[in-house]
């Protein structure tokens, strides 16, 4: 299991459930190193001093709020923690709400809670009267010396708390020109054909049938790379072509054409989704291989310079 980020209690009315916070999500991108090409030295950082242009530690390092051009108030980790000392320290329930009232571009990123000593009880039954109630709890809990708003839910046996973006953290969409009007309405044959081709690729949720095709590329391209020697050279690739703009889209003609690649029926599609996850595995072999790259790769890292 991840190690344990934040240690606190869920406080709802009177009662007071001690947990401990976990991450749900692990990170899968490449990790790599900068290397300096002349002799392939590894390239590191260095905190500078801008006034005088030598390296600081990060012992001599504060944080610093600029509150007028040039003029700061300096903060310490305590003076982050003393601002709200309950606030730092539990996970304040503020109201329940149907969670299909709640759109998803509000939610952000996902993590396990467990119960911690003594928490066992209180965890079961914040766990079932949520899940009897089919409700959200909404919360606020801060983190990282942030104050997120959050939900919370049971998935099976485990209380999940995913962190929230505030409304004024989404930006309003009247900003974009979006097409209004019958100019740019489609007609009752272009929703006939829409709809059947959502219909026909319309399959039950497999998050397994996903993968991150690029990073399995990326992989199969370093292996390759590996296999042959070619250790310290760069292969030009060749740019993709790009797709040519006009002012009128024959939206009949892509749905069409869109159907047709399909097969047209469902009965045929879902037959090939259903063997496409072998497909891509064979396809994709070279990325699988049980090799330093690979391995290096699955176990992630904790220096992520680029991805």
């Amino acid at each position: 299991m991840a190690r344990v980020i934040w240690k606190g209690a869920i406080t709802f009315g009177l009662v007071h459930v001690p947990i401990v916070l976990h991450s749900a999500t692990r990170v899968t991108r490449l990790d790599f190193d900068w290397i300096d090409k002349r002799d392939n030295s590894p390239v590191g950082y260095q905190r500078i001093n801008k006034r005088t242009g030598k390296a600081i530690e990060a012992e001599h390092i504060v944080k610093g709020y600029e509150y007028e051009k040039g003029d700061y108030v300096f903060l310490s980790d305590d003076d982050f923690k003393r601002a709200n000392t309950a606030a730092t320290q539990s996970i304040d329930v503020l109201s329940f709400v149907q969670g299909s009232e709640v759109p998803l571009y509000y939610f952000d990123t996902p993590y396990y809670l467990a119960p911690d000593k003594r928490g066992d009880k209180g965890y079961v039954l914040f766990r079932e009267v949520l899940r009897k109630s089919g409700l959200l709890a909404l919360a606020s809990v801060v983190l990282h010396s942030k104050q997120y708003l959050a939900a919370m839910f049971p998935l099976d046996d485990v209380l999940m708390l995913v962190t929230m973006r505030y409304a004024d953290e989404i930006r309003d969409a009247a900003e974009l020109d979006i097409p209004h009007g019958k100019d740019s309405a489609p007609n009752a044959r272009e929703m006939q054909m829409a709809s059947r081709l959502l219909e026909d690729m319309t399959l039950p949720w497999d998050p397994e049938q996903y993968r991150d095709e690029y990073r399995d590329d990326l992989l199969a391209t370093i292996e390759e790379k590996i296999a042959s020697g070619r250790t310290h050279s760069l292969e030009e690739t060749e740019e993709a072509p790009r797709r040519k703009s006009g002012k009128v889209i024959d939206l009949m003609s892509m749905l069409q054409r869109s159907i047709e690649e399909r097969g047209g029926a469902s009965k045929k599609t879902g037959a090939s989704a259903r063997k496409a996850p072998g497909a891509a595995a064979k396809k994709r072999a070279p990325a699988k291989k049980a090799s330093t790259a690979a391995k290096k790769a699955s176990s992630g890292g904790t220096r992520r310079k680029t991805a």
